[in-house]
């Protein structure tokens, strides 16, 4: 089934804040392999300015995933995600993401098009904080595959 172009550009609001973990910075650091600093010793992040330990550039993918999901899981959308392949995934920051922010994410559905049977969704996470301070958009592009002849 095409997902309908009419949802381009329907917004969902921000569900519940997501407050950002020391701790889960340096599981999310650990877990990609990346022992920047930063990352990791409050001490060597404050020394560039930040207040704690900042996050790796794909930690936003943590706090955007599930505020995606409500776009995605819309059942008027009629996304089958038993046939979705992640295609594309870009985060563009105004600042990093710090401990002890408490972050919200509101989603648009940026764009639907068909291209050889199968349908491509751009979806873009808006992430401020609670105050409304700009820090992140995290933007997705999945591809639902079409139905096998």
């Amino acid at each position: 089934m095409a997902l309908n172009p009419q949802f381009i550009g329907r917004t969902y609001p921000a569900g519940p804040s997501y407050v950002v973990g020391r701790e889960k910075i340096r599981e999310f650091a650990r877990a990609i392999g990346d022992t920047n600093p930063a990352y990791h010793d409050p001490q060597a992040a404050k020394a560039l300015g930040y207040s704690d330990v900042i996050a790796p550039p794909t930690f936003a993918i943590v706090v955007s995933l599930e505020a995606a999901n409500a776009a995605l899981f819309d059942p008027e959308l009629g996304l089958d995600y038993s046939r979705v392949v992640h295609g594309e995934q870009t985060f563009t920051y105004t600042r990093p993401i710090c401990a002890g922010d408490e972050l919200i994410v509101t989603t648009v559905i940026e764009n639907i098009r068909s291209m050889a049977g199968n349908d491509m969704i751009t979806t873009k996470g808006i992430i401020t904080t609670v105050d409304g301070e700009p820090v992140a958009t995290a933007s997705s592009m999945l591809v639902s595959r079409g139905a096998d002849e």
